[in-house]
């Protein structure tokens, strides 16, 4: 794994992207830093820190998009998949050279709060406590990008449903407010959940009926419990999108609260992305 770890960083740094991507990130956090903490006068690192997050909406898709789709566009993963390493440790390798680029900004970052504090009253321990928050939102993205790497040979459309996942994602709070608080509607939209996961099991697997079973026994068990007690159905669907939105989970931290579900679930989410990863590059490697 450390060979494809520091094969990975090397190409980042070969190139453009890893500058690039880290040189975008601090100009950012500069100006909003500068902005909002240093003109207008507000101690709260934290708060700059929320407002930062929306760009990996539009960094992390650029730094993802390569990660896999270069290798099969290019043919060279044929090479790593006769390397004596197994997937697993090829993903891995992959995911934290991506990270380790992201970490580099985020180091950077940390200084800030001390450079506050020369002017000022400020909270170190709501400030870093939000700068973890910010890494693992960071490092969920990344594996959402390298799953959707995964998935095809050109970095342009990687780039564009990476971009497409995170929008989606960021945007589930909002969305959650327009879906009818009645229990036929989230009844409705979990059923429609169910189906678009059995078209992700039946990409994974090319079994028709292994997709078919997996969303004939979700339905099963989603129309039992709706039709045994409709009623925990009342707006049971906004309330599962708020509880999986990656920003909001951030908000904790943003407001002070270093919110261990919320790290729990950011680890979780990079460790889900990470199978589906493996299980996409080993249908490629064996296809």
């Amino acid at each position: 794994m450390r060979a494809v770890y520091r094969k990975e960083l090397r190409t980042f740094f070969s190139g453009m992207v890893g500058y690039i991507f880290i040189a975008f990130v601090l100009l950012i956090a500069g100006i909003f830093i500068t902005a909002t903490n240093f003109r207008q006068g507000y101690p709260n690192f934290e708060y700059s820190l929320g407002s930062i997050s929306m760009i990996l909406l539009f960094v992390v898709p650029i730094l993802t998009m390569r990660i896999f789709a270069e290798e099969r566009h290019s043919k060279t993963d044929q090479l790593l998949y006769s390397l004596p390493i197994s997937v697993k440790e090829i993903v891995l390798g992959k995911y934290f050279a991506a990270l380790t680029v992201f970490a580099i900004p985020c180091a950077v970052m940390c200084v800030y709060p001390i450079i506050m504090s020369f002017y000022g009253k400020v909270s170190f321990v709501s400030a870093y406590g939000a700068m973890v928050g910010f890494f693992l939102l960071g490092a969920s993205l990344i594996a959402v990008g390298e799953f959707m790497s995964s998935l095809t040979e050109s970095q342009l459309i990687a780039a564009v449903i990476s971009f497409g996942a995170m929008l989606v994602i960021y945007m589930m709070s909002s969305l959650s407010s327009l879906i009818p608080s009645a229990a036929s509607a989230s009844y409705i939209s979990f059923a429609v959940v169910i189906l678009i996961l059995a078209l992700i099991i039946y990409y994974m697997t090319k079994s028709y009926w292994t997709a078919f079973a997996a969303a004939a026994i979700l339905e099963l068990i989603l129309a039992v419990f709706y039709f045994t007690g409709s009623a925990r159905f009342e707006g049971l669907f906004a309330k599962t999108l708020n509880a999986l939105s990656f920003w909001s989970r951030l908000d904790n931290f943003v407001f002070g609260i270093f919110d261990i579900t919320a790290v729990v679930y950011y680890i979780t989410v990079c460790s889900v992305f990470m199978v589906l990863t493996v299980q996409s590059v080993e249908k490629r490697r064996w296809s």
